[in-house]
């Protein structure tokens, strides 16, 4: 392949992945009926290039979705390698509740033929994400930080409970403080009092 086609083929990649992240916030923020000409528009690209790579709504939706279960195994690999045991099981089921509402967005346009079925979450196996969580579980439990007191299959179902409960403001907050209580349920004594969350100074209280 000479180098103006690898160029091409670059570019069109590129508008793909940014049509894809501009559709997934104006999806979020104005539900479904968002406009597709807006979304390009804010892309920085033309209509028609919107249509080349999706040529109907649901086939851009679906294509968030499975974008979305692709995060969740890069993160996964990423994690493992920049953060703490414990902080990094703990940033993974915040990305996985966040996939999980998204999915809960574009569910009225999903099409059952074309996206995941029971056997799939986010876009991909069940169990590849189990197995995304059992590694990073793994880890924490064999730094010492983490007693395996639930299967990763469990702790996702947990999880998948938690992304129901939606709250009229503040969901993310909510969720992240439910996350710290199963991760803080998950954790060693001594390693709870550094995984904890930190109270504001103005509501510490000295102790005797």
């Amino acid at each position: 392949m000479d180098g103006s086609k690898r160029k091409r083929r670059a570019d069109a990649e590129r508008n793909r992945l940014r049509l894809l992240n501009v559709a997934r916030v104006a999806f979020a923020e104005r539900g479904m009926s968002a406009s597709l000409e807006d979304i390009a528009r804010t892309a920085g690209v033309g209509i028609g290039t919107l249509y080349r790579h999706f040529p109907t709504r649901e086939m851009l939706v679906d294509d968030i979705y499975r974008d979305e279960g692709a995060r969740l195994m890069v993160a996964a690999r990423e994690l493992a390698t920049s953060h703490d045991p414990v902080e990094a099981v703990r940033a993974w089921i915040s990305l996985f509740i966040h996939a999980l509402e998204t999915r809960q967005i574009l569910s009225g346009v999903l099409d059952p033929s074309t996206s995941a079925g029971d056997d799939e979450l986010c876009g991909v196996s069940g169990e590849v994400l189990v197995s995304a969580l059992d590694g990073l579980l793994n880890r924490a439990i064999q730094s010492g930080d983490m007693v395996r007191r639930i299967e990763a299959f469990d702790l996702l179902c947990a999880v998948a409970g938690i992304a129901t409960y939606r709250r009229k403001t503040s969901w993310d907050s909510s969720a992240r403080h439910l996350v710290d209580i199963l991760v803080l349920g998950l954790t060693r004594p001594e390693t709870k009092k550094k995984a904890r969350p930190r109270r504001s100074a103005g509501k510490a209280r000295s102790r005797p």
